[in-house]
Order: C-alpha cells, then sequence, then structure tokens
C-alpha cells in the first residue's frame, strides 16, 4: 500500500472484513501505542470504515461456502493527520466470482474514514494477540458467511468516534519471526474428527460451515512466489499471513481461490464437487520500513526436522532473450552465475531457472558436479515412492552429477553408478516403486504393502550385511486413487509406518547402523490435476497422515516439503505434466500447447535432496 503524503514512515495494513450485504467494511491495525485516555500498557486498534459503492458485491458461496475477509497488519509509525482518506486501494470493478485464476482484475479507491478504539487490556504473553507490525508481515483472516464480524480477532467497535486522532508509536526497529507453519499435533485423530463431524445450523436455522474449505493462496511479485499458509480456525473462519522480505518490496498480486469445500477435496471422486473460483485478486504494494526480518541461515541438520515448511521463490537474475534449446532447455544464464546470499550458496545458473531459487526456513546449496560427487561418494541411497523418485533421480544424474549414460529411470532401478570424471567414486542408488505391488501397475499406493511378495522385496535390501545408509521415501498420488475415504487411508498410513519401523528394529537388533529416513512430501499436483483423485487438498491432508504415522512409530528422521517447493507453481501445467514436475527437458509441444516445458522445479529438489544427505552440523 501506498502512503500518500511524504512522512518517511510506513504503513502496512490490517484486517478487513466482509459482511453479507456490508454498510461497511472494516479494517482494523493493532497498534502499539496511542495517545488518548487509556491505562499505561494498553494497546490501542485503530480502525477505518471503508465505504464500498454499489458494485462491490460479496459472493455467496452457497451451502458449506463462506464470504471471506481480506487485508494486511501492523503499523510502522504514523501520523493520522497526513494520512488521506483515498489511501485504501480494495475495490475490485466486477462483481462476478471468476471462473480461472490469475485474471487481470482492475481496483479503484475506496473512501477511508479514520477512528480509534481504545481496548481492554490484552494478555501479552496470548501470541494470537500479538500482531506482528510492519510491512512485510500480514495476517489476514477469511470469514463465514454466518459469522459475525464481532466474533473475530482484531475486532472494531460499531461505535467508533468520527474524530481524527494522532498516533503515535515508537519507530524503533523490531526483528520479526519468518512466518512458519506447524504439523498440528495428532493430525490423523483430530482431522478424522472434523471429516466425521455432522453440519451444524447457526442460531437463525442457516446452515454453518464447520471449515475444512481448501483455499490456494498465492503472493506473486516480479522477484517473488510464495503460498501464504492458511489455517482453517475449525468455526467457518480462517486465517493466514503474509511476508515479504524488504529487498523484495514492490508491487503483487494476493490472490485467493477456493478451490473445494467443507472437505470435499477428501472425496473418493472429486472432481464432481470441484468449485474453483477465484474469490479476490487484490493488488499490494509492499513498502519498505525499519522492520527486520533475522537472515535466512544455510541449512543445518536440525532444519530439517521441521515437518511443514513455509518457503519462497526469489528471483535474482532474468534474460528475457533466453529461447528454448534444441535439446529442451533454458541456458538463461552461465553454469557459473553466483547465488545471491543468503538465499542460496553456489552457482545459481545450474538451476536453469532464469533466477529463481527456492528458500525456506533456511537456505540451501547448490551444487557443481564435483561437489556433489565428493558429498555422495561411497553411498548407498534407497528410493521408495512413485514415478516422480524417477524424475529426480535422472535429473540428479543428468544436471548435478554430470552423468548422461542412463537416458531413463525404470521404475524398479539398482545400480552402481561411476563419477565419469573420477572413476574411483561411486554411489549406489535403489529405487522401488510404490504405486503398485507390480511396477507396470498403478493407484495402489501405501496398500502395495499389502501383497507379502513386495513386502518381502523391500525386505531383501534391508536385511544383509550392508543395508542403505539413508532412504528416501514418498507416497500419495497413488494413494489419491486408491483409498475410498481419509478413514482407510489412515489406516493404511499406520500399517506402513509399523511395517518400516519392523524393518529398521530388525537392522538394528543385527547390530547395524539403519538407515536414516527423510520424508519427501508429495507435490501439489498442478492445473488440470487440482480437481482429481490426487488433487491438492488431499494431498496436502495425506502428506500430513504420513508424517503423523512415522512420528508415531519413530521412524522419521528428516522431512524435505516438496510439497511447499511445488506450490506457487502449481496453477497451470508450464512446469508440471499435473503430477511431475521434473520430466525430461525436450522441445516438443506441451500439455499447455507451448513448445517446451520448465523443469526448474524438480531440480532444485535434487539440490535440496543433496543438502539433506550431506548436510554435518546439527
Amino acid at each position: 500500500m501506498q502512503k500518500a503524503t511524504g512522512e518517511k514512515t510506513k504503513l502496512p495494513i490490517s484486517i478487513i472484513a466482509l459482511r453479507q450485504n456490508p454498510k461497511h467494511i472494516w479494517l482494523s491495525v493493532d497498534g502499539g501505542n496511542c495517545e488518548g485516555p487509556h491505562d499505561a500498557g494498553e494497546g490501542c486498534k485503530l480502525g477505518f470504515r471503508l465505504k464500498p459503492s454499489s458494485s462491490l458485491v460479496v459472493q455467496d458461496l452457497g451451502s458449506g461456502g463462506a464470504f471471506w475477509i481480506l487485508g494486511c497488519l501492523g503499523i510502522d509509525g504514523f501520523n493520522m493527520n497526513s494520512f488521506q482518506k483515498d489511501f485504501v486501494v480494495f475495490k475490485p470493478n466486477g462483481s462476478e466470482i471468476l471462473p480461472q485464476p490469475f485474471q487481470d482484475l482492475s481496483f479503484r479507491n475506496l473512501s477511508v474514514e479514520p477512528h480509534v478504539e481504545i481496548p481492554q487490556k490484552i494478555d501479552l504473553d496470548h501470541t494470537h494477540q500479538s500482531l506482528a507490525r510492519t510491512v512485510e508481515n500480514l495476517d489476514l483472516r477469511i470469514q463465514n458467511q454466518s459469522q459475525d464480524v464481532s466474533n473475530s480477532s482484531p475486532q472494531v467497535s460499531e461505535d467508533l468516534t468520527e474524530e481524527q486522532t494522532v498516533v503515535n508509536i515508537p519507530s524503533t526497529p523490531r526483528i520479526l519471526p519468518w512466518i512458519s507453519s506447524e504439523l498440528e499435533a495428532n493430525y490423523s485423530a483430530n482431522l478424522l474428527a472434523k471429516w466425521l463431524a455432522p453440519g451444524a445450523l447457526d442460531d437463525s436455522g442457516q446452515p454453518r460451515c464447520l471449515g475444512g474449505d481448501y483455499f490456494e493462496t498465492d503472493l506473486s511479485g516480479e522477484r517473488w512466489k510464495a503460498r501464504p499458509p492458511v489455517k482453517d480456525m475449525g468455526n467457518g473462519s480462517y486465517a493466514f499471513s503474509l511476508q515479504v522480505h524488504p529487498d523484495f518490496a514492490g508491487d503483487y498480486n494476493l490472490t485467493i481461490i477456493l478451490l473445494f469445500r467443507h472437505y470435499e477435496g477428501l472425496k473418493y471422486s472429486p472432481a464432481r464437487f470441484v468449485f474453483d473460483r477465484v474469490l479476490h485478486v487484490v493488488p499490494i504494494k509492499f513498502i519498505r520500513s525499519e522492520s527486520q526480518l533475522p537472515e535466512i541461515r544455510h541449512c543445518k541438520k536440525s532444519d530439517y526436522t521441521k515437518d511443514v515448511w513455509s518457503g519462497r521463490w526469489t528471483r535474482h537474475a532474468r534474460n528475457d532473450s533466453c529461447p528454448i534449446s534444441n535439446d529442451g532447455r533454458y541456458r538463461c544464464q552461465k553454469p557459473s552465475f553466483p547465488c545471491q546470499r543468503p538465499w542460496c550458496d553456489g552457482p545459481l545458473g545450474v538451476l536453469e531457472s532464469n533466477g529463481w531459487v527456492y528458500s525456506a526456513h533456511c537456505s540451501f546449496k547448490l551444487f557443481t558436479s564435483q561437489k556433489a560427487w565428493k558429498c555422495l561418494n561411497n553411498r548407498w541411497i534407497f528410493w521408495w515412492g512413485d514415478s516422480n523418485h524417477c524424475d529426480t533421480i535422472r535429473n540428479i544424474l543428468h544436471f548435478i552429477l554430470d552423468v548422461h549414460d542412463i537416458p531413463t529411470v525404470p521404475r524398479i532401478f539398482d545400480m552402481n553408478i561411476t563419477n565419469p570424471r573420477n572413476p574411483s567414486q561411486m554411489v549406489r542408488f535403489t529405487s522401488i516403486f510404490n504405486g503398485h505391488p507390480n511396477d507396470t501397475g498403478n493407484y495402489q499406493g501405501l496398500n502395495s504393502l499389502i501383497n507379502a511378495n513386495y513386502r518381502e522385496l523391500l525386505k531383501g535390501y534391508f536385511s544383509r550385511n550392508v543395508v542403505p545408509d539413508t532412504m528416501i521415501m514418498n507416497s500419495g498420488l497413488h494413494d489419491g486413487v486408491y483409498w475410498s475415504n481419509i478413514r482407510n487411508f489412515i489406516k493404511g498410513a499406520d500399517y506402513a509406518a509399523s511395517f518400516w519401523a519392523e524393518v529398521m528394529e530388525g537392522v538394528r537388533k543385527r547390530g547395524l547402523q539403519p538407515p536414516e529416513v527423510i520424508y519427501r512430501t508429495t507435490v501439489a499436483t498442478g492445473g488440470y490435476a487440482r480437481s482429481l483423485a490426487f488433487n491438492p487438498q488431499k494431498m496436502e491432508a495425506f502428506n500430513a497422515v504420513v508424517l503423523d504415522k512415522l512420528r508415531k512409530y519413530q521412524v522419521l528422521d528428516r522431512v524435505i516439503d516438496d510439497f511447499d517447493m511445488t506450490y506457487p507453481w502449481h496453477y497451470d501445467n508450464r512446469c508440471n505434466d499435473g503430477v511431475h514436475y521434473g520430466r525430461a527437458p525436450a522441445k516438443m509441444k506441451w500439455r499447455d500447447g507451448q513448445i517446451g516445458h520448465q523443469y526448474f522445479v524438480d531440480l532444485m529438489l535434487g539440490h535440496v535432496l543433496i543438502n539433506a544427505l550431506c548436510v554435518k552440523s546439527v
């Protein structure tokens, strides 16, 4: 958002609540200090009444749907006398729900009338009331139609005065934390309880949503792409946070899509229930403030214990005259083109991403062939997962290890791979497909373990004198098709986790060190696949269930969240064919009708995997 006067202090934005047939839309900012008759140490809430014109329409999403609130959060210090009434830009021209994401919408100004509310004392120990106050941090809530805005927090009283008030907020620079998501404790049991909960009625007899709606959120600018994490409050309201580093200030679009309502993405045949509507596309201007974020450091071993990541893709180079080569590759920068710290370390050009790189709560090293071989030499990596593993292994071989005599990686693959430039270096890759006990079949997923011969095949790799030192595990896409409901999948995930716990215990009993287990979460399926049996809502839930069960049986050592890594690129098929992000480069017509496709998202995963395999420090 832009400041209307020449003041140097910056105004971030707070919460805007939309009601059914609203007379006003309230934007409230949780301030730190304010002048006026209130107790010492007490905060204040500053409200702005936004008067929408008659063309602003809140869409009715029907039973199980919701009315949404949008907005941003926090102030860095400003004078209300210099705050112009045409400051907030927030009204869409059209009133329709758009059928497809990322349409180009224009916005008009809303009139703003400033008000001040003096609230009761706030317990500062309650973190949900301690709202970040910076242009980089935005906390948004999406409110169900049956919920009164007065029940949401923060709230603004209806009896605010009309007089202007000066709000003085210290301009001392703040060090703010990066936004973060966590896996809910007892996730599987809680998800099952929510999924089984019957519908409810409010006091007026109208259907009341209990949660379970699935929103796709995207914050995109020229040099930043991220998924703002969404929290389901369980009562028909939702909260999510935005964050942009000061170095990436500029113009952004916040896009909110309702993909499924009330857990309908978890159904056996969800395509009939897909909603897939763009609710809002909101232009936001992020401007630099005095607040700061901790510098992202290089990932350590302990960083891979985090179950859910909230990362972003940042861009550090751009070459618009970069044609696809005859081999289907995009060599937009020289391979030696360097990373910009702290966002990554090493040669950014090897990603062939035209400047894009992924970072999360920590950043990653990008490997040259020489350094990757030094890391993987004499290792045995066991892969158990779907065909995305086949693509990732091939991309690691071709792009990172510079091994080109293996054109494809089959579903069952076991090979000692030698460094063509140094025959003394070798790594063993073993990959077993888990989409079906028969490697020519599909759509069994974790149910493959019901086959006794398949279980014995897997156990055989862990019953000898030498066992793999690392296991990279994944499941989800084939599970999405096989399991009829979430209850059955939870049982299947529990059985799979107990099976691998038994295998690892067998290794220990023989006096050997069991392999470290890395779980690589399932991708966010893209484009047309967003509505199918392996849609993002189901895959995100399945990822969490598997992690929950692996933690229960103490099998899991590290996590790589490929769901978060792929999410900003899943809205179309430019970087995927729907279910694969690592298909081999080819100068051929792609699913979206263009010649060639982008393959750097899976290549980034390959580098992240090597980071996790080779990390030394705790």
